[in-house]
């Protein structure tokens, strides 16, 4: 059993029988009144998102999740296909569960995905990123204000605003979580 007052980012629970992950959470002790815990959290199954104040003294089921490191191997237009490292299993996995890994996965990458009662509902690229930059403007020489940024294209297809110095062919560091450039790769 999980307690509302244990509630952190990425615990699962469950609620009529249907598990849902923690998205966001705040403990609030208002001056009058009991305290209470103010939940953001999203539906495994269905993908839908609710927020909802919790006593902190509610008790939920816990709901089991199964962890995996995957390899992506490859799209055939509807699904995506990943390799069990261990078992060797391709396991398709619908568009709209790694529409925002996918962004930052090659072929032949691994990433995380998570299952409950044996079916694949999210899939997590790693942290961090190396990837090439295939598109992105020419930098001015002498425009070199504070912060100045420009759009990039990286060789997944994915958009990130990155400093005005970065050329098209250089490999450069990316944060998954943010999608935030982060640095030249070494």
């Amino acid at each position: 059993m999980v307690y509302a007052s244990d509630f952190r980012k990425g615990i699962t629970f469950q609620i009529n029988g249907e598990p849902h992950v923690v998205l966001d959470f705040q403990h609030v002790k208002p001056g009058k009144g009991a305290a209470f815990v103010r939940t953001k959290y999203r539906n495994i199954l269905t993908g839908a998102t609710r927020e909802e104040a919790f006593n902190p003294n509610d008790k939920f089921p816990k709901a089991h999740i199964e962890t995996k490191t995957m390899q992506y191997l490859y799209n055939d237009g509807e699904l995506y296909y990943f390799m069990d490292q261990e078992t060797f299993d391709q396991v398709p996995i619908m568009q709209e569960q790694v529409e925002d890994a996918i962004l930052y996965l090659r072929e032949n990458d691994l990433a995380t995905i998570k299952f409950y009662k044996g079916n694949a509902f999210l899939v997590e690229p790693p942290n961090l990123v190396n990837l090439k930059v295939t598109e992105t403007e020419p930098g001015v020489k002498g425009d070199t204000a504070n912060n100045v940024t420009k759009a990039a294209t990286v060789e997944t297809g994915a958009v990130l605003q990155v400093p005005i110095f970065i050329q098209e062919g250089e490999i450069i560091a990316i944060d998954t979580r943010t999608g935030e450039y982060l640095s030249r790769a070494k």
